[in-house]
């Protein structure tokens, strides 16, 4: 299956992180399942960063490209598709990022992998 990782999804993958679920876990690891983060993801964090609303190592932007080559997780661009989509949704969640993000599962036929329950409210499998 074809999965979209949330940002949140890969921070605790590479950081070992206790919230990530079981059963994401097993997504990972199942070589049968292409794996996907989005530019949107890596834009959202570089936001939280500037703004120290996360910390990170010095070398965080290396990291998750070095843990993205180790796990085959591809990068998925933002396409004029995904912004049409976005334009579509309806606002059952307002925050742009998570907005894209769905845009990108329902264009791309993807399974989003979040913790967040409010993403189940749209047209895609949300997987946890």
């Amino acid at each position: 299956m074809k999965v979209l990782l949330d940002t949140h999804a890969l921070l605790w993958l590479i950081s070992d992180d206790e919230r990530l679920s079981e059963n994401a876990k097993l997504i990972f690891l199942n070589q049968g399942n292409r794996l996907f983060f989005s530019v949107a993801s890596l834009w959202e964090i570089c936001i939280k960063k500037s703004l120290e609303k996360i910390a990170l190592r010095n070398d965080w932007l290396r990291t998750i490209q070095a843990e993205m080559e180790a796990n085959t997780i591809q990068w998925l661009p933002i396409e004029t598709a995904h912004c049409a989509e976005v334009a579509e949704l309806p606002f059952h969640h307002r925050d742009p990022f998570d907005r894209m993000l769905v845009a990108q599962a329902i264009v791309e036929d993807m399974q989003l992998l979040s913790r967040d329950d409010r993403l189940s409210d749209y047209a895609i499998e949300r997987v946890w």
